[in-house]
């Protein structure tokens, strides 16, 4: 039932708001959603493994080093033409991508942003980045299942928390448990460029949640208005 509730107020969403509710809306308008209901906000998750997925392939291109050695933190929220670039690799905290330079780092945290845009254009827009998508999805779940079945771990997510200064809703690398959400990691060390490109981002994520959770105070969980 909760599902189908959800369902409708994503479908309000999509016919009503067709270009005003960006990605870094929806999870803060259904958190506080379930919060006007009684409910856990922290049950509102959004992916954001896409970025993480992304960063590591494109350092592993430009690198040559195993993928499986590489681990480029992601932070900050969703990046798009739906959501402007608020997904901040932070490179300098991954021995591969730090030693790729300056100039580098900054041509890949462009792509990281636009990866989706550059899948269209190369599908002619005729597609998205759906195989990706999925992946994602499905490493996410694993996560989640993994922490509920007992073996707590990691993957980055954007949710409610107060781990950065501004901003109520952040995406970090979160640690799930057996009753979910069990400690959402604090923002690494960045470099100062990257710090700069992540003050911009939570600019444009303060705007965003407000947004989503002005538009969560005209309907109810049931989606009625």
């Amino acid at each position: 039932m909760r599902h189908g509730a959800i369902r409708k107020i994503l479908g309000t969403c999509a016919e009503e708001n067709p270009a005003d509710l960006r990605l870094n809306s929806v999870v803060p308008a259904l958190a506080r959603l379930y919060e006007k209901a009684g409910l856990n906000a922290q049950k509102i998750i959004g992916i954001t493994s896409l970025d993480t997925v992304r960063a590591n392939k494109f350092v592993h291109e430009a690198s040559s080093v195993p993928i499986e050695e590489v681990q480029v933190p992601v932070v900050g929220g969703y990046s798009g033409s739906m959501s402007g670039p608020c997904a901040v690799p932070i490179f300098s905290q991954d021995a591969a991508a730090s030693r790729l330079g300056d100039a580098r780092c900054a041509e890949l945290m462009h792509r990281v942003q636009d990866a989706g845009v550059e899948v269209v254009d190369a599908k002619k827009g005729k597609g998205s980045s759906t195989l990706s998508m999925a992946y994602a999805a499905a490493r996410f779940a694993q996560s989640v299942l993994s922490g509920l079945s007992g073996e707590r771990c990691a993957e980055p997510a954007f949710l409610k928390t107060d781990i950065h200064p501004g901003v109520e809703y952040f995406s970090s690398e979160v640690i799930f448990g057996p009753k979910g959400v069990e400690e959402v990691k604090a923002v690494p060390k960045m470099s100062a460029k990257e710090k700069a490109h992540l003050d911009l981002a939570v600019k444009t994520l303060q705007e965003d949640i407000r947004e989503g959770l002005a538009y969560a105070e005209t309907v109810d969980l049931a989606g009625r208005r």
